[in-house]
């Protein structure tokens, strides 16, 4: 086996952080600056119109909290292995973040989270990763579904034949997973994975669940304020209800966390094209999220990952295990 030796490894970490970084600030400035649908002038003579600091000021109090749920539920999750601090969750949220931008899907997350922790947590973690994400994307479909059937029976996008057979492509869907819970592919299963679910105290499952609906409310009426702010004169439930099947649809496609507003701006333009909205607004409106919720996070981030240190392997630091993993 092939040893790297201690500075040599120290210098390929300080490389990899330097280069996460850079990547990181090269792909949000190209994608804001070099963004030909991003009229400016108008968002200028706009802002100029409605600026408000107290608007402004609440609007960045939702991103704050938006992010904030997000790290609560981490920290809550976490409880399984052992306690975390606030703190501690933010670094953890925050580098991962930051680490998982140019992956598809925030992929590279997972990774990020598990650096932080004991090698010997690391299937531990990645798992709990999943449910903190798994539980927001159910909330994100169970809003999502039901925001399509409110705008489909407005505006007649697609018929009641083809929202038929979606629902019973759906339920047979969930009928054969049922089915095969059984069987193993790779020692894995679905009854062994529900299994797995259950081993988790169902207090944590339910605080997670709680933390997800109010994370899920906070980022979907921060869109609806800005549209507001953009003078978008819209009935409440028929922005929400576009907004839950934008958020629905964009997350069902796979997408890396840098081009997210891409995605969603994509999607946004149609169905807010269907309600009469200037393109420009969706435009900004979708940038504007994915620069609030994912790049002010992720400049943060980058403080946590240039001071990431990899931790000792078991024995290194002088610490029982049980002690070393107090200092995470």
């Amino acid at each position: 086996m092939i040893t790297i030796p201690h500075k040599t490894k120290q210098f390929l970490v300080l490389l990899i952080k330097v280069l996460i970084v850079c990547g990181a600030f090269y792909f949000i400035y190209n994608q804001l600056a070099n963004n030909d649908k991003l009229d400016w002038q108008k968002f200028i003579v706009l802002f100029q119109k409605n600026q408000s600091i107290g608007g402004i000021a609440f609007i960045l109090l939702l991103s704050v909290l938006n992010r904030f749920f997000e790290i609560l539920k981490w920290q809550n999750l976490v409880e399984f292995i052992h306690e975390i601090s606030v703190g501690t969750a933010t670094k953890q949220v925050l580098g991962a973040l930051t680490a998982g931008l140019f992956t598809p899907n925030g992929v590279g997350e997972y990774a990020g989270k598990a650096l932080f922790f004991d090698k010997l947590n690391t299937k531990k973690v990645i798992f709990l990763n999943l449910i903190c994400n798994g539980i927001q994307m159910i909330l994100t479909v169970i809003f999502g579904v039901f925001g399509l059937l409110f705008f489909n029976a407005q505006y007649h996008v697609i018929t009641t034949k083809t929202v038929a057979l979606l629902f019973g492509f759906l339920i047979l869907l969930f009928i054969v997973l049922f089915s095969a819970k059984k069987i193993t592919i790779k020692g894995y299963s679905i009854e062994k994975l529900i299994h797995k679910i259950n081993e988790i105290p169902k207090p944590i499952h339910q605080k997670n669940i709680f933390l997800g609906i109010c994370r899920y409310l906070v980022f979907s009426h921060q869109y609806y304020f800005l549209f507001l702010a953009f003078d978008v004169d819209l009935p409440y439930f028929t922005l929400i209800a576009t907004i839950s099947s934008v958020y629905f649809l964009a997350s069902s496609l796979p997408t890396f966390q840098f081009l997210d507003f891409a995605v969603k701006g994509s999607v946004a333009v149609y169905f807010f094209g269907i309600l009469g909205v200037n393109e420009w607004i969706v435009i900004f409106i979708s940038t504007l999220m994915w620069f609030l919720n994912v790049v002010l996070p992720v400049i943060i981030g980058t403080y946590y990952v240039l001071n990431f240190k990899i931790l000792s392997p078991p024995g290194a630091s002088g610490l029982p295990k049980g002690e070393r993993d107090k200092t995470y």
